[in-house]
C-alpha cells in the first residue's frame, strides 16, 4: 500500500512537470518589426564605438522598439566621451522615463541642461535639445510635486502633471 501512494505521489510530481513546462517557443526581445533597423544601428555602433551619434540613433531604436532597458545598456556601455555628449544624456534621460525610474531622469535632464549652458559658447546645443530638456524638467518637476516615480503605472497623476507642465497662460492687453 505505501508503495502505491509512493508510485502515485512520483506520478503526480512528472505529471506537474509536463503541465509546468509547455511547448512555448522563444520570443524575441525586439519585435519583428524593429528588428532589421536596430540589427544595422548595432553594427554601426560596434564598427564606431566612439561615435556619439551612432550610439543616440541605436538607443532612439531600442526606445522605438520599447525596449528601454536595451537603451539604458547601450549608454552605459558607451566610452565616458559619449556619455559625456548632451545628447546621448538626454536619451539616457528618457530611457529611465521609461523604464519607470521619474527621479533619476529629472537628475539627468538637469544636467542636461547645466552641459548645454557650459557649452554654450563652444559648442551650442541645439534648440530643440533644449527645449525639449526643458520640457521634461518641467513634467518631471511636476511628477516630483504629485509624488510619482513611474509616470506609466500612474496614467492619470501623469496626465495631471503633464497638463500642469504645459499648460498656457496668455494676457490680454486692452
Amino acid at each position: 500500500m505505501r508503495m502505491k501512494v509512493f508510485n502515485f505521489v512520483v506520478l503526480g510530481a512528472v505529471a506537474a512537470l509536463w503541465v509546468a513546462s509547455s511547448t512555448q517557443r522563444e520570443k524575441p526581445v525586439i519585435s519583428e518589426v524593429h528588428a532589421d533597423a536596430v540589427r544595422s544601428l548595432e553594427q554601426n555602433v560596434s564598427d564606431n564605438p566612439e561615435d556619439a551619434e551612432a550610439v543616440s540613433k541605436l538607443a532612439q531604436g531600442y526606445l522605438d522598439a520599447h525596449s528601454p532597458g536595451l537603451a539604458i545598456s547601450v549608454i552605459v556601455n558607451a566610452p565616458s566621451v559619449v556619455r559625456a555628449q548632451p545628447s546621448v544624456m538626454h536619451l539616457y534621460a528618457r530611457a529611465m522615463l521609461e523604464e519607470g525610474r521619474s527621479q533619476d531622469a529629472l537628475v539627468m535632464e538637469k544636467r542636461v541642461l547645466d552641459r548645454c549652458a557650459e557649452s554654450a559658447p563652444i559648442k551650442p546645443c541645439s534648440s530643440y535639445l533644449i527645449a525639449s530638456a526643458t520640457r521634461r524638467v518641467d513634467i518631471l518637476t511636476e511628477l516630483q510635486k504629485l509624488g510619482v516615480e513611474d509616470a506609466q503605472a500612474h496614467p492619470e497623476q501623469s496626465e495631471i502633471a503633464y497638463h500642469n507642465a504645459t499648460r498656457d497662460v496668455g494676457l490680454a492687453i486692452r
